[in-house]
């Protein structure tokens, strides 16, 4: 079953690379991933949303080894403070759920920030749009799907 990322991408013709792998609830993390596909960590990126206090809500991809500043997020958005959106409200507001939340075809296009390292990398690795389904694509690409802004968003 393709997910609207996957639609999303090959509506565009941007060449990307599935990986399918085992998941379950207990392993979720980007480390959990990585192992499952056998790829550095750094390379594997996750989606998280936010709240900010002028925006609402925003997006946040950071590679899977590194933790999100909300100051940083804060001030490259806009806001003069930002939270993370409740974990029950994620499916309502972005379409996707926990351990398959991809920056790639939300319900709605939210502002959209890129840990600025992922331009050094030729591809990273995204939520497909589903737990167990990544997709590994330019992050450029990433960027101009989510009409996406590259920042410092890392402690």
């Amino acid at each position: 079953m393709k997910t609207n990322a996957i639609r999303l991408v090959e509506q565009k013709k941007i060449k990307y690379t599935e990986h399918e792998y085992a998941w379950d609830e207990a392993h979720l993390s980007a480390s959990s991933v990585a192992e499952q596909l056998s790829e550095s960590e750094h390379r594997i990126y996750k989606t998280l949303v936010a709240v900010g206090n002028k925006t609402g809500t925003i997006v946040a991809v950071i590679p899977g080894n590194r933790e999100l500043d909300l100051k940083k997020l804060a001030r490259v958005s806009g806001n003069k403070k930002v939270e993370m959106l409740h974990l029950k409200d994620l499916e309502a507001t972005t379409g996707y759920i926990r351990g398959g939340c991809s920056p790639i075809g939300m319900k709605k296009l939210f502002p959209t920030y890129l840990e600025q390292t992922a331009q050094s990398q030729e591809t990273i690795i995204v939520s497909a749009g589903k737990r167990g389904h990544q997709m590994e694509l330019a992050p450029q690409a990433i960027c101009d799907l989510t009409k996406g802004t590259f920042a410092d968003l890392v402690l």
